[in-house]
């Protein structure tokens, strides 16, 4: 597979060129670590470079994560307090081939080949794992969430530690207490200051949209910060708020507070999308639509010109460490069947609603096999042109 010439550099600062360019520059720095972090911090390529007259496009539409990859998996806490395991990223999501969301992981696979040190061949039987378990899910047309009771291997030793987890433990990581009071922790790295009008702003949008709320109080400001986390978002703006919650100093609750731009699939959409009335909208809609129970405190917020997701803090340790030394095949092959699997239900989750394919459309095409080698031979291509990218950004980015 070829894209044809084109600058990679010249297209990555392109789509970065509205971002706060100081923390674009930590997301370059991620994106060299390797060609999984460059596929994570750079889906408008994958789109980009998607062949709109192919089979791939001719799959029923569902509602999709849009940023598919093995690390957009991890486990959080609903707003019925159960602790799921699931897809945790949905600011890409829209209406589209069910195709694109699985393209997108099964190239991460053969991405992570390289680095997890694993063979040729474990990528291939790993893809194929992933994608069996896609379509065995989807074939039965049945949904259910994978919670501690019913999940297996890793998964289910992160659902048991997240579940022992106390509120005061997590607090303690990110505040600290002075007096009775409880400040945010700023590290330079991962929270930064911000300044006290920007403070002041923050503060005061929170509270405004508090006052619409049943408990106003349980939203009291305490402290916020600058929040640098992920990838594919770095150089948005996004905070990190420390609020009363249920009480000081040890039920105080930490909030994601982000902001929303227009999905980076937008310009490649070949289905009708509904109007939404801002984007942090859409990505608060699209969660309700495929997920059991959404992630807690869930709202979508006008701000400084733009629309932001507020959320309960999902940290980053709730997530698997895909690392080498630090998995093994045999637990990489389950964890990936169970990836495979909440795929399945969350497209079948979001079916008939708002325009998308209904069960019965999804369960037949789980049961026709003319399209599943086109699809791994796709992910298996781009993922050789994503090294190649990956080469490119590296060259052009030495000096920076």
């Amino acid at each position: 597979m070829t894209m044809g010439t084109r600058d990679v550099w010249q297209l990555i600062q392109a789509f970065n060129l509205e971002r706060n360019l100081g923390i674009v520059d930590r997301k370059y720095a991620k994106m060299r670590k390797n060609a999984l972090a460059f596929f994570r911090g750079s889906c408008h390529l994958f789109y980009r470079d998607l062949p709109m007259h192919s089979r791939l496009n001719s799959a029923p539409v569902v509602w999709i994560c849009g940023d598919l990859h093995l690390e957009n998996f991890g486990a959080y806490k609903g707003n019925d307090r159960q602790i799921y395991f699931g897809i945790n990223d949905f600011d890409e999501g829209v209406l589209a081939p069910c195709t694109w969301d699985i393209t997108r992981l099964l190239t991460s696979i053969f991405l992570a080949v390289d680095s997890l040190s694993l063979d040729r061949s474990d990528g291939d039987g790993l893809a194929q794992i992933y994608l069996t378990s896609y379509l065995s899910a989807l074939s039965a047309g049945k949904i259910r969430s994978i919670v501690e009771d019913n999940a297996q291997g890793i998964v289910a030793n992160l659902l048991k530690d997240l579940h022992r987890r106390k509120r005061s433990e997590l607090l303690d990581e990110r505040t600290e207490l002075i007096g009775d009071r409880r400040q945010l922790k700023f590290d330079d790295e991962k929270i930064l200051k911000i300044s006290i009008q920007n403070h002041q702003q923050v503060t005061q949008s929170i509270d405004t949209w508090a006052k619409t709320q049943a408990n106003p109080d349980f939203f009291e400001v305490l402290d916020v910060g600058f929040r640098v986390a992920g990838t594919g978002s770095l150089g948005l703006d996004r905070y990190l708020i420390l609020v009363v919650g249920k009480g000081s100093p040890d039920r105080n609750y930490l909030l994601d507070f982000k902001q929303q731009p227009i999905s980076s699939l937008q310009p490649y959409l070949i289905t009708n999308q509904p109007t939404w009335t801002n984007q942090a909208t859409r990505v608060m809609k699209v969660q309700s639509l495929v997920q059991s129970s959404p992630p807690a405190l869930l709202a979508a917020i006008e701000f400084n010109h733009s629309s932001y997701l507020l959320r309960e803090l999902q940290p980053t340790q709730d997530k698997i460490a895909l690392k080498t030394g630090k998995i093994s095949l045999a637990q990489l092959e389950k964890l990936i069947t169970t990836m495979g699997e909440v795929t399945a239900f969350v497209h079948l989750h979001g079916n008939g609603k708002l325009g998308a394919s209904i069960a019965q459309e999804l369960m037949d095409f789980g049961q026709n096999t003319d399209w599943q080698q086109d699809v791994l031979i796709y992910a298996n291509s781009y993922a050789r042109q994503v090294q190649l990218d990956y080469q490119a950004f590296c060259q052009a980015t030495q000096d920076l």
